[in-house]
């Protein structure tokens, strides 16, 4: 099965075709090529590895080990602390050494259970276990989901179970995988679709069996053409399942975005994807999926991108979790002395790291070397009232007006202007030729109402 035509390159036959997008956004440089004809590898951890019990959205997870206890792999060593809340499991076997603070990538400290590993490779009992999910029913499936701690890996960290446990009055008529990955540099989603797509295909299926009637979508870039043509080749015998080219447009893959562009539904803040009939999961989330449910894994490792212009051998890799950071880069290569700034995700959304000396986690999607800092060394202006930040914002927001309200301290008049409903993608401050913090400012401003409500 093929959809492109014979003239040009697939990637502009795809931006020929009825590519689906919204209004607004913009067309950062994509870095994409560094990496994403690197095909994953797995690596091993070391001796130390941290499992922080709250980067999840939803209550911390309560720690199930205790200081001294010996953990296999697959060991449930911290439980759900609520209905919004995730399972976590041990990636290797060893000794639980602390449980303790430990800092992570948002520069602060989180309780962890560190595991101190033996490097045995023992595995616990089930774990693996091939599981014939013909006779699963729809509360069973969504159990295995919550008992193995799938939650969003594409960043949110929202426990998938949660998501699949609409409300009586939310008709569930799509299940979206997002597979846009429209962040610059980041390629683990593509090379999950390359390598791993019946995976992403089978398990988004046995989620369609929760919601019977539902049809899949799969939502990708079209500056991933061998993606979109793999995928589609895979779905050709599947009648409910559609894959969906893309136009190659940042933040084309936030939720909203991408509801709007596959479904032509609109969503505002006060509004959860359910209400408009959708489940929208990531491409690593459908792998942990088929995982849970095909092979009793729960979630003990992902892929991590590892890429930039600092980066010595741009690489995919399937990384334990609780891995060291420092260890990581090790494994991946190196990063150059020269790197002026190491990102954990990529460069719209992304956060700056001072230390690698965190651990790698379910929604570590990327780490992302820099041999440039665009903030540092920018010179910032006063706004010359352009217009460009309200022409690229995919919410159809004025970020300038936003920005003022925040600065005069009216945060009346910046929920007013809707500054609640920005998504802090950061089109705004990239587009802006004054160099403004824009998405910075507004972030604060959102802060700071939801503090006061």
């Amino acid at each position: 099965m093929t959809i492109f035509g014979s003239c040009g390159t697939k990637e502009e036959a795809l931006d020929k075709m009825k590519t689906k997008t919204f209004i607004g956004g913009v067309h950062p440089p994509d870095g994409k090529g560094l990496s994403s004809d690197a095909p994953i590898r797995k690596v091993s951890a070391k001796d130390i590895l941290v499992f922080p019990l709250s980067k999840h959205i939803g209550a911390p997870s309560l720690p199930a080990v205790e200081v001294g206890q010996r953990v296999k792999i697959g060991t449930l060593i911290a439980k759900a602390g609520g209905f919004v809340g995730e399972n976590i499991h041990s990636s290797v076997s060893g000794k639980v050494k602390a449980i303790e603070p430990r800092l992570t990538d948002n520069n602060s400290k989180i309780m962890s259970i560190v595991i101190e590993n033996d490097k045995t490779d023992e595995v616990e009992q089930g774990y693996g276990t091939p599981r014939d999910i013909a006779s699963l029913s729809p509360e069973q499936i969504k159990q295995i989901i919550a008992d193995s701690g799938i939650i969003g890996m594409g960043g949110a960290g929202f426990p998938l179970a949660v998501k699949l446990s609409p409300k009586p009055t939310q008709k569930i008529k799509y299940i979206i995988v997002n597979a846009a990955e429209c962040e610059p540099y980041i390629t683990c989603d593509h090379r999950l679709m390359l390598e791993r797509g019946e995976k992403i295909i089978k398990g988004t299926l046995a989620l369609s069996r929760i919601f019977p009637g539902s049809r899949v979508l799969i939502g990708i870039e079209a500056n991933k053409p061998d993606a979109i043509e793999h995928m589609s080749a895979l779905a050709c015998d599947e009648p409910t399942v559609a894959v969906k080219p893309l136009r190659t447009k940042y933040p084309q893959g936030g939720e909203r975005m991408l509801i709007y562009a596959l479904t032509g539904m609109k969503l505002n803040s006060k509004l959860l994807p359910a209400d408009k009939g959708c489940i929208v999961l990531n491409v690593s989330s459908a792998v942990a999926v088929y995982d849970a449910l095909y092979e009793s894994r729960p979630v003990t490792s992902r892929i991590v991108t590892v890429t930039g212009e600092g980066a010595n051998s741009p690489c995919n890799l399937e990384v334990p979790l609780g891995m060291m950071l420092s260890e990581l880069l090790e494994a991946a290569g190196g990063i150059s002395p020269k790197t002026r700034k190491l990102l954990s995700g990529g460069p719209m959304m992304g956060v700056s790291l001072s230390s690698t000396d965190i651990p790698v986690y379910k929604t570590s999607s990327a780490y992302v070397a820099l041999l440039r800092d665009d903030i540092e060394d920018s010179n910032m202006t006063e706004c010359i009232r352009c217009g460009k930040c309200a022409n690229v914002c995919p919410e159809r927001l004025f970020p300038t007006r936003l920005a003022f309200a925040v600065n005069s301290n009216n945060l009346e008049l910046f929920t007013k202007y809707g500054g609640l409903e920005c998504i802090e993608c950061g089109s705004c401050a990239y587009i802006c030729p004054a160099k403004r913090p824009l998405v910075q400012t507004i972030r604060y401003g959102k802060s700071e109402v939801r503090k006061k409500k």
